[in-house]
């Protein structure tokens, strides 16, 4: 779905407004939502209209906002773990000293399956 053809549409149903009185609301000219098919529309144009409609500009764009998982173990790329997960031999007494300290603090975390 072209924008032009989602703006219409959220529009349409948010707001009951055509393109043009879509256009008129967000302080654009008449036919400028028109133009977006050829011709990219700013940001500051998206902006408005998505104020207008009371969406976000990802919303007016079509892109879904992806909900966070929860309840699920971090990987090593979610920690942003280097060095592909193998730590170098120069790094090893740090990563040992961070762990002793961290299982200090939390006891309760050692033996956990």
């Amino acid at each position: 779905m072209s924008l032009v053809e989602r703006v219409k549409n959220i529009a349409s149903k948010r707001k009951g407004w055509n393109l043009k009185e879509t256009a008129q609301n967000a302080g654009l000219s008449v036919n400028s939502i028109y133009k977006w098919d050829k011709q990219s529309p700013s940001l500051k144009s998206l902006s408005a209209v998505a104020d207008a409609l009371d969406i976000t500009v990802d919303e007016l764009r079509g892109i879904e906002k992806k909900e966070p998982v929860i309840n699920q173990d971090p990987t090593f790329a979610d920690l942003g773990m280097p060095y592909g997960g193998k730590i170098p031999e120069d790094l090893k007494d740090t990563y040992v000293d961070l762990a002793k300290s961290y299982f200090k603090r939390h006891p309760e975390m050692l033996n956990k399956e």
